[in-house]
């Protein structure tokens, strides 16, 4: 994200609202449980289709959207640990004000903002492209006429 469009753009300290922020880490706590339905989702796709798969390409294509699913899984749990470190700290923030001086912790929030959009944009390719392959081997292993059987 660039820094015109950061949820901690306020100039100075005093000027951050806290609660807001709070509420923010509450809505990538959301999302992130979605990802990690629509990756369990996705897991479950695969391991109860590969077994119609016959071509060794398919079959390598997809035993590497199945680590590429696992590596983003992974992600979006660590991502879950920090956003949740993160929203407690954000919590003492709103429960003690004088507490909220540290520069340093908008900086840290600002990082993790970051970390949240490279992470959804590196879900989304990924979902792109396992569609964009789930597409090419049900057209090349002709899987509807197999599974109308």
């Amino acid at each position: 994200m660039d820094s015109s469009n950061k949820s901690t753009q306020q100039n100075k300290i005093g000027e951050v609202n806290w609660q807001e922020l709070y509420i923010l880490t509450d809505h990538w706590k959301s999302d992130l449980e979605f990802y990690k339905d629509d990756l369990r989702f996705l897991h479950h796709l695969i391991d109860k289709y590969i077994i119609w798969i016959t071509k060794d390409d398919n079959l390598n294509l997809v035993k590497n959207i199945q680590k590429n699913l696992f590596e983003i899984r992974k992600k979006s749990m660590d991502l879950m640990r920090e956003v949740n470190t993160h929203q407690g700290n954000l919590g003492l923030m709103v429960e003690n004000p004088v507490q909220s001086s540290n520069p340093q912790f908008i900086d840290d929030h600002e990082d993790l903002e970051d970390k949240m959009s490279k992470f959804v944009k590196l879900f989304r390719s990924n979902r792109k492209e396992v569609f964009s392959i789930t597409e090419y081997i049900i057209d090349s292993e002709e899987l509807p006429n197999i599974l109308k059987n």
